[in-house]
């Protein structure tokens, strides 16, 4: 067992479950990842693994099927995961945050007729909030849901769907005419269903091909495109309009943890490819290893791997208590997917000119961890968020 990003006070339940997909990881995920990635292959067979270990209903409550487990067991999951192949961890990110969000938000009835299908990973869900051009301005969203006397149409255009066209359920952020005077207040979450796939999927939705990216492969992204799309008042999550906004932020504060995780992962992955040719590869007669300008950067990438794991696990577990996490979340998003960067980019360096071939992994992980300091929210965004809460927190009483 490595020495790194171990977690004091797991359950026996809770190190099983990681024992095992870490090995599934091993013997499933690491072995094929370069190939699958390189050709931008999604990963059936692995998703078909995951959905025999249970691990799509591992957030959900055993009486709809599901494992019941904690944000903390998901969260050191999805570590394990993303140091096979972020693009996995991708797969179930967006299902686990649709799946939450019904679980806390969700009428009786919605959490019946999702719930159970979700948990075996015969429904899976995506997360609609952006659009082409948002950025971080939620408040600003464009595609309305217009009310009929038959339930709602929607128009309009939404980006940067992960899984948009392998999942068939979208939660998914509009605007709604409520009259309140804040923005975020005529923001309201429907519960799309749709067939799997590309071009229009139902009459009045269409979910174009796959967005060509960097990195982050396999897993597809897309936009969404909706003209007339008709849809019932039942699929309004909890059947509360206006209420949308506080039920996405409670969903991405799970992601925010999310996203700290699989930096943890990928950086974890760093390290061990790092130290591993450290020690294979020679100079001068002595492994580089050996020489103390090696040494002292391993030193620190370990330290920077361990720190994020620390704060990721403090986030989830505050997640886990009731309590409010949103600085918290933001502060491990912060550290993780930068030092993740950092940590990945030293890896590279250290590899010297094998680094850029793509025959090693490293050139993949390259790759992947740019995405993570945007994803979720930026840095600075990050940044706004833990400052506004320190503020809250620590007000001046002139």
């Amino acid at each position: 067992m490595a020495r790194l990003a171990q977690t004091a006070g797991l359950t026996d339940v809770q190190s099983e479950i990681l024992a095992t997909v870490r090995q599934f990881v091993d013997k499933e995920v690491i072995p094929r990842a370069q190939e699958l990635e390189h050709s931008d292959t999604y990963p059936t067979d692995i998703v078909e693994g995951m959905k025999e270990m249970g691990l799509f209903g591992l957030t959900i409550p055993e009486e709809y099927g599901g494992l019941g487990e904690s944000l903390l067991t998901y969260a050191l999951v999805v570590e394990e995961i993303a140091r096979g192949w972020m693009s996995v961890s991708g797969v179930i990110n967006t299902h686990f945050i649709v799946a939450h969000m019904i679980k806390q938000h969700g009428t009786p009835e919605q959490k019946q007729h999702f719930l159970p299908r979700m948990a075996t990973g015969e429904v899976r869900g995506s997360f609609s909030m952006s659009e082409p051009d948002l950025g971080s301005d939620v408040a600003a969203i464009k595609t309305r849901a217009k009310k009929t006397d038959e339930g709602y149409v929607i128009d309009g255009s939404k980006m940067w769907l992960t899984n948009g066209g392998s999942s068939n359920l979208i939660a998914l952020l509009v605007k709604t005419d409520e009259g309140a005077e804040k923005a975020h207040q005529n923001l309201t979450t429907f519960l799309v269903e749709k067939p799997e796939g590309f071009g229009e999927v139902a009459p009045g939705l269409t979910i174009p091909g796959k967005i060509d990216k960097m990195g982050y492969k396999g897993v597809d992204t897309t936009e969404a495109v909706f003209d007339g799309y008709k849809i019932g008042a039942d699929k309004v999550l909890g059947e509360a309009p206006g209420k949308g906004f506080a039920y996405m932020m409670d969903g991405v504060e799970v992601g925010r943890v999310n996203v700290a995780a699989r930096a943890c992962g990928i950086a974890i992955r760093a390290f061990e490819l790092a130290v591993e040719y450290a020690q294979q590869r020679k100079t001068f007669g002595k492994a580089i290893a050996e020489h103390q300008a090696v040494a002292f950067k391993l030193a620190e990438m370990a330290t920077k791997v361990e720190a994020a794991h620390l704060m990721m696990v403090n986030a989830a577990r505050l997640k886990d208590s009731g309590e409010r996490n949103d600085v918290e979340a933001g502060m491990a998003k912060l550290i993780a997917s930068e030092y993740c960067a950092e940590v990945t980019q030293d890896s590279f360096r250290i590899h010297g000119g094998y680094g850029y071939s793509k025959e090693y992994e490293i050139e993949r992980l390259m790759r992947e961890a740019p995405f993570l300091l945007i994803g979720e929210g930026t840095s600075e965004i990050q940044k706004t968020i833990i400052s506004r809460g320190l503020l809250r927190e620590y007000k001046s009483r002139n």
